[in-house]
């Protein structure tokens, strides 16, 4: 019998009927602004939708234009609810939402077994929300795809660098980092702190990014270490925070999307 990964935030972070779901990220795909990039790698925040959906979908949007050749994506996003060492895999054989059910590629866990900062962890995916709510905008643009999907917890840039090579492939993955950057500053320090990571990551530059500049530091400055090695570019397509999107001024939330091709 197949084991499934339910939704923890459907309903919370998302819209939880699937119609609802669907004309949602619809929406913010056809908001987005078309360019003719063709991503190896993207990186795209993991707030409620109402606060970074419009975000997330302008990286989504460059997806679109590979989505004929994208079979598996790999995903990465850090831990918010529960604390451990390493990056955690899934024993589960798919990953649910109101959209439907994603395959994991289960033959990637054996091609990371011999890495010690690899295991296998469900409760490390139970109730985290930065990869599940990637999924409805990667089911909305590539329709059928496998899944690698990743929680990073205490571990270092090099270790997640070393993952991703494993993981790396041809045109065929597509890898995905969810991070969101500053948390609960003024609206000016936010955009001021947000514009330098932004920075760093234009100039594939891991070391300039510190602890409390982006949540999902780890896996984005491990993309950046391979991004550097494999020659790729990073543009940046979106750089908002939740003042303007939908919320106040007074403690924000930095959102920001890139690509790497």
């Amino acid at each position: 019998m197949s084991k499934i990964r339910q939704p923890a935030v459907a309903g919370m972070f998302y819209p939880a009927e699937p119609e609802t779901l669907r004309r949602t990220v619809e929406r913010y795909l056809a908001e987005a602004k078309a360019l003719p990039d063709r991503p190896k790698a993207i990186i795209v925040p993991h707030a409620g939708y109402v606060y970074s959906g419009a975000v997330a979908a302008s990286a989504y949007k460059t997806v679109e234009n590979i989505a004929d050749q994208v079979r598996r994506v790999v995903l990465l996003g850090p831990a918010h609810r529960v604390p451990f060492r390493g990056l955690a895999l899934s024993s589960a054989d798919f990953f649910a939402t109101p959209l439907g059910e994603v395959p994991l590629d289960k033959a990637a866990e054996s091609d990371l077994a011999d890495l010690p900062q690899v295991k296998v962890f469900d409760d490390a995916h139970a109730l985290e929300h930065s990869l599940e709510v990637q999924l409805p905008f990667l089911q909305e643009v590539l329709g059928s795809f496998t899944l690698v999907p990743l929680v990073v917890g205490d571990t270092t840039d090099e270790a997640v660098a070393e993952v991703l090579e494993r993981l790396w492939d041809g045109p065929e993955t597509l890898i995905v980092i969810s991070s969101d950057l500053s948390h609960y500053h003024d609206y000016e320090t936010a955009r001021r702190l947000d514009e330098a990571t932004c920075k760093a990551i234009e100039h594939l530059q891991p070391e300039a990014i510190r602890p409390h500049d982006a949540c999902g530091r780890l896996p984005v400055n491990g993309l950046l270490l391979a991004a550097r090695r494999h020659g790729l570019k990073a543009t940046t397509v979106d750089l908002r925070n939740s003042g303007d999107t939908a919320g106040p001024h007074d403690q924000v939330v930095g959102y920001g999307a890139w690509i790497f091709a």
